[in-house]
Order: C-alpha cells, then sequence, then structure tokens
C-alpha cells in the first residue's frame, strides 16, 4: 500500500564530526557547511520537500546549537523538524537511532546528513511496504558500483539482497549501500540505551535472514567527506542548479520502446513488465548524442497498466531501473493515475484526477522544479497528441514521431507540432 509521503517521517543523521574537512567544520557542521549560495543539507531537504516529505526527525550532536538555530522547527518552510541531541558519548549510527527511539514512528526513513541522493522517494517508500507485506523489516538501496566509489559490499540477485556486509566483501558484492533505508522502529528496540554500535550490525542480520528489501537506484550519490569530494558537489551543484540547460523530454511507449500484443484486451500496449520491454536498437546511442550536445534527457510517461489492474507499481518501477540502467538518460517521471476506478483495479490510491497524466504538463514541470532547465530551447518528442498538446502547454517546441496520422491531426486541432520525423535517431538533425 502506498503511503502519503507527507505522512513519512525522515530521520536525518547529523551527529558527525567531520574530521577530514578540518578547515570547513572547525567551526561548523558538516551539514552546514556553505556549497554555492547555501549550506549542503539544504540541497538534499529541497528534493524532499520536492517529494512531499513533510516530517523530519534531525539527530545532531558536534554544534548542535548550530543546526537548530538555523533550521529552527521548520514552520518557515511549511516542515515539522524534531531533533534528538546524541550527547557526550559518540552512539555510532544505530546508537543514535536507539537513542531517538521516543520520537521514532513505528516506520521510518532514515538519510544521511552529508550525503545528496537524488531517487525516486516514492518508490523507495512504496517498496518498503511491499515488502513488508512479505515478512521483511528494512529496506536498503544499492547502487552497482563494481568498486567505482568505494569497496562494493552488497550481493543482489533477481531484485533482492543476498547479503550485505561491509567488513567482509567477496568478489561477488557488485552493489554499495546508497544511504537511504527504511527501519521498523522495534528492529532498534532491544539495544540498551546509550549503547554505541553501528546500524550496519542491524543490516547485516537482516540480509543473511532474507528480510532486508532492495531498492537498486541507477543515479550516483554525492557526498562531502572530503575537501576533494566537496569540490566534486560544488562543481555539480553549478551545472545543476545555478547553470541553465536544455532538456529533451522523451514518451517512453513507441518511441523508446516497442508497442507489445496484450493478449488479455487482443490489443496493442505498452510494455506491463521487464520481459515485455524491448527498446529499438537505435535509442542508446540516439540519446548519448543527445547528451553531447548539452541536453538533459528525461522520459515523461504516461503508465496507468498498475492503476487499472494490468500489471503492478513494482512492475513499472522494474521496467524504469532497467531503462536507466541501459541508456544514458538523466531521470524519468512517471504518471501512475487513472482518473476512473476499472474493473481489475486492485490499487485505488492510483485512481485519480491528477495534474501530471499528459497532455496536462505536470511530469514537465516536476522536471523543471528539480533541474534549471532552459525551456525555450527544450523539446518534446513523442508519438502521440498528447505529447504534443503536453510540449504546447509548456512552451518548448514539440516533435511528432511515426508521420501525422488522421486521428492525430483530429485531435489536436490545427495544433501541428513543430516537427514530424519517422524516429528517434532523427531527432538529432533538428537539435
Amino acid at each position: 500500500m502506498m503511503r502519503n509521503l507527507e505522512e513519512v517521517q525522515v530521520v536525518v543523521l547529523m551527529g558527525g564530526l567531520g574530521t577530514r574537512l578540518k578547515e570547513y567544520t572547525k567551526d561548523c557542521p558538516k551539514s552546514l557547511v556553505r556549497v554555492g549560495s547555501k549550506p549542503f543539507f539544504d540541497y538534499e531537504l529541497e528534493l524532499l520537500m520536492q517529494w512531499g516529505f513533510r516530517r523530519f526527525l534531525f539527530l545532531i550532536g558536534y554544534q548542535a546549537d548550530m543546526i537548530e538555530e538555523y533550521y529552527g522547527d521548520g514552520s518557515d518552510r511549511n516542515i515539522s523538524i524534531q531533533y534528538c541531541m546524541d550527547g557526550e558519548k559518540l552512539l555510532g549510527t544505530g546508537g543514535a537511532v536507539r537513542r531517538a527511539l521516543p520520537y521514532l514512528d513505528e516506520d521510518f526513513l532514515l538519510i544521511y546528513g552529508d550525503s545528496f541522493m537524488d531517487i525516486n522517494y516514492e518508490e523507495s517508500v512504496y517498496r518498503y511496504y511491499q515488502g513488508k507485506e512479505n515478512g521483511n523489516r528494512a529496506l536498503m538501496t544499492v547502487l552497482k558500483n563494481n568498486d567505482s566509489f568505494d569497496k562494493s559490499n552488497v550481493i543482489v540477485k533477481d531484485g533482492k539482497i543476498v547479503l550485505y556486509d561491509k567488513h567482509n566483501t567477496v568478489p561477488e558484492m557488485e552493489y554499495i549501500d546508497y544511504g537511504v533505508c527504511m527501519y521498523e522502529r522495534s528492529l532498534f528496540e532491544n539495544y540498551p540505551e546509550d549503547t554505541a554500535f553501528d546500524i550496519a550490525t542491524i543490516q547485516t542480520a537482516l540480509s543473511r535472514e532474507g528480510k532486508l528489501t532492495a531498492h537498486v537506484v541507477t543515479k550516483r550519490f554525492y557526498e562531502i567527506g572530503s575537501p576533494e569530494s566537496l569540490k566534486e558537489f560544488t562543481e555539480y551543484t553549478k551545472y545543476r542548479f545555478t547553470e541553465a540547460h536544455p532538456a529533451i523530454f522523451l514518451d517512453r511507449d513507441g518511441v523508446i520502446n516497442e508497442i507489445v500484443y496484450n493478449e488479455d484486451t487482443e490489443l496493442m500496449d505498452s510494455a506491463m513488465n521487464v520481459s515485455q520491454f524491448h527498446m529499438f536498437p537505435y535509442v542508446p546511442k540516439a540519446i548519448e548524442a543527445m547528451k553531447e550536445k548539452g541536453y538533459y534527457v528525461f522520459v515523461v510517461t504516461n503508465q496507468p497498466g498498475a492503476a487499472k489492474g494490468k500489471t503492478t507499481l513494482l512492475n513499472l518501477y522494474d521496467i524504469n531501473t532497467l531503462l536507466c540502467e541501459t541508456t544514458n538518460v538523466d531521470d524519468t517521471f512517471m504518471c501512475i493515475h487513472y482518473p476512473q476506478m476499472q474493473p481489475l483495479t486492485k490499487e485505488p490510491y492510483l485512481i485519480k484526477t491528477c495534474d501530471c497524466r499528459k497532455p496536462k504538463p505536470g511530469l514537465l514541470k516536476r522536471a523543471a522544479e528539480k533541474y534549471h532547465i532552459d525551456l525555450s530551447a527544450s523539446f518534446m518528442v513523442g508519438d502521440s497528441y498528447t505529447d504534443v498538446l503536453c510540449g504546447q502547454a509548456m512552451g518548448v517546441k514539440t516533435v511528432l514521431l511515426g508521420g501525422m496520422r488522421c486521428d492525430v491531426c483530429n485531435r489536436l486541432s490545427g495544433n501541428k507540432p513543430d516537427y514530424i520525423l519517422g524516429d528517434l535517431s532523427e531527432v538529432i538533425q533538428i537539435i
């Protein structure tokens, strides 16, 4: 069952000393180190607020008064912030969470205050509660790392965490713990108060018991544990949040992948699971060419299959993961809603009239909120009249693929696209 993110408690570990950032943290906690025009954690907090989170618990220690003074109770940001102090004794990540036990919800999201983690948080929460229905007690986000950022420490098979152990690594470990987790509060109740321990102790035990749900993510994380990583994140924020860049918004089905035959309805339909997702062979190269020309590439897609009961939301998320793993797209934005209840609907909360179902421009607006986009130089590319109308509503140039079919002409009511092309490989010629 999907949870409204406004109701989900976000717990933030902020008590670190930042010893490797001495020149920056001698008079300032890591979370408040300036990056560009604002403190580091503002970037992550604003991202979480964009997803809809409103309830926060900050676990603070080193120079805690500065954090409390800066963020206050959160009311000026229309959020709620509580605080729990580590105390004089260093308790480690697990001990800090245990100390906060009186403040914790039955289930809570846990993140680190010195990391920027741009993932689909709605998916993390959904996967966590789906895992709970199968007896799991926590969720860990993992990135296929192959030792590129740090030592890989997770074995994932068939989308499940088989083993997490950061102290005893083995060659089969290709993934790394990403830094976003969800937990049952009860996991911390049996530890004595003020006991120092690493939260990895709980995670390793759960992985061995088969009770740790995986959320495989595809975007790299940024952290500021060293001057080098701080410089890297500073450069990233300049590109993403200060400089304006054009974007190409891509519809999915019929543009990136083949439409498939649905035997139940005897009609052509969207891919409903990973096995049905067949990407056109020219797509990865075309997307790479767009990126080389300086464009963001976003996938914006209506996917009402779960709302209609044709598939599950997990299957739709798995397709997005595969798409991001096999192409160089920057982000995916998916409308999972449908306006009317259907006979096969199993998850009624997906039934709603929303602002993100194309031809409404909500998905493009969401992308513009996350990234600094030059809309005047951007394109919407799709194979349907809804894509053209959506792009026009957002004020970007529009590209219709597959030619002007009669039904498209009628539905557009004279609002013709700026370009008509055969397939995605031709888009590079006009940008």
